[in-house]
C-alpha cells in the first residue's frame, strides 16, 4: 500500500492570508475549493500544505491527509484493526475517494486516493 504524499491540513479563518504567508516560503496555490486551498512547491509538487476553514462534506476537520494508491485496501486494514472510522469511505465530487480515521493520539487522518 504505497503512500503517494502526506499533507498537513491547517485550520484557518483566513486562508488567503495563509496563502500569502506560505507564498513567502515558496509555495504556490494548486487547488482552491473555497473552503480548502492547497499550496505546493513548484520544484517538488508533493511538498504541500492545505489551509481550510472547514471540511465541506465531513463532520470534522482532518489534521492531515495521506494519499495512498489503494484507499479501499487501507480502509479494510484499519477497519479490521479496530481503528475508529470518523468519516465513512465515500467518493467525493472533486475526484477523490476518501475516509477519515482517528490515530492513537486522537488526530484525524484523511486517507484518500484520486479516482
Amino acid at each position: 500500500m504505497p503512500v503517494r504524499r502526506v499533507v498537513p491540513n491547517l485550520h484557518s479563518e483566513h486562508p488567503a492570508r495563509n496563502g500569502e504567508f506560505y507564498g513567502l516560503l515558496g509555495f504556490e496555490e494548486v487547488m482552491n475549493h473555497g473552503w480548502i486551498m492547497t499550496l505546493a512547491s513548484p520544484s517538488n509538487p508533493t511538498a504541500q500544505v492545505s489551509v481550510m476553514t472547514e471540511d465541506a462534506t465531513a463532520p470534522v476537520h482532518p489534521d492531515l491527509s495521506v494519499e495512498v494508491d489503494d484507499v479501499d485496501a487501507v480502509y479494510e486494514a484499519v477497519r479490521k484493526n479496530g481503528a475508529e472510522i470518523v468519516h465513512p469511505l465515500r467518493d467525493e465530487e472533486w475526484g477523490v475517494r476518501r475516509f477519515f480515521v482517528r490515530d492513537p493520539d486522537g488526530r484525524v487522518v484523511n486517507v484518500l486516493s484520486h479516482r
